[in-house]
């Protein structure tokens, strides 16, 4: 038997995985979500002779409690759940794993697997009003500087109020997270410059994506196709560039407004700006 002093979070990929928690034995099969909160007594071993796998992250206590703001920390009964939405959280999370996060990315799926534990523990959560002003002013940030790295730190500095409202603010307003909507930006302009004739390559560099792999990942993740495939299917209709920038906006803003009529009448929100690196050609790949 051991302890951590951190919560340890993790899913069980294949087998049965065992442990002693709690004064009782627990099982977790694929699927299930593991959660140990700090300071407890467990152990784990192969449920069965065929073995098992498994990903585990450690958080430490203080993190989940800065999004919390005051509130208790979560405590999972039995330590083993099939909850769907703390499942996803924390597979967004374990993803760091195979390819490492954004700064803003890392920073909001900490947030989100906070508030997944929050409402699996039956935690009751205060609904705080929210401050449109502060998340339009985060909108526009991120729009501005969507091929940027942007952290929580930098939003805060730009909008004045604190990160964890700032998020809570952002999606109310605006349904999705601020990274999402930076990656779904950065993607409208991936799009507008394959349509003209930009390589994979190049368009990643400069739509702000850590490499062509970083960029194709996030474009079939959201899309259902990679982005040669996509193009592909693109360059087969007869009206492209309704294609390339048929993209639904939240709208919060008029000049968020006018840049959507810009796009639809066909003149190109993405700015004619050259890679501001040069991909080396190891990182080049074919579309697939």
């Amino acid at each position: 038997m051991h302890r951590h002093d951190t919560y340890a979070v993790g899913s069980t990929l294949a087998g049965v995985q065992s442990f002693n928690y709690r004064r009782s034995r627990r099982d977790s099969l694929p699927g299930h979500t593991i959660v140990l909160h700090p300071d407890e007594a467990h152990d784990g071993q192969a449920g069965t002779d065929e073995g098992f796998q498994y990903r585990m992250i450690y958080v430490e206590p203080a993190l989940f409690q800065a999004v919390l703001q005051g509130r208790a920390l979560p405590f999972i009964e039995g330590g083993v759940t099939t909850d769907s939405r703390l499942a996803a959280a924390t597979r967004n999370l374990l993803q760091d794993v195979d390819a490492p996060l954004e700064p803003l990315e890392y920073s909001e799926a900490i947030a989100e697997l906070a508030l997944a534990l929050e409402t699996v523990a039956g935690t009751p959560a205060r609904r705080p009003k929210g401050d449109f002003l502060a998340a339009q002013r985060a909108h526009d940030y991120l729009h501005a500087h969507r091929a940027q790295v942007i952290t929580l730190d930098d939003l805060e500095a730009a909008t004045g109020r604190d990160r964890w409202s700032l998020s809570h603010d952002f999606r109310m307003f605006y349904g999705t997270s601020p990274y999402r909507f930076q990656t779904m930006r950065r993607l409208d302009m991936v799009r507008c410059m394959l349509v003209r004739g930009t390589s994979l390559a190049d368009a990643a560099a400069v739509a702000g994506f850590a490499d062509q792999s970083h960029m194709t990942r996030h474009f079939a993740k959201t899309f259902g196709l990679t982005p040669g495939r996509w193009l592909r299917i693109a360059a087969s209709e007869r009206d492209v560039w309704r294609l390339a920038t048929n993209v639904q906006y939240s709208c919060g803003s008029a000049a968020y407004l006018r840049r959507h009529s810009q796009e639809r009448s066909n003149r190109c929100p993405c700015p004619p700006a050259q890679p501001q690196r040069q991909p080396s050609v190891a990182n080049a790949k074919p579309l697939t």
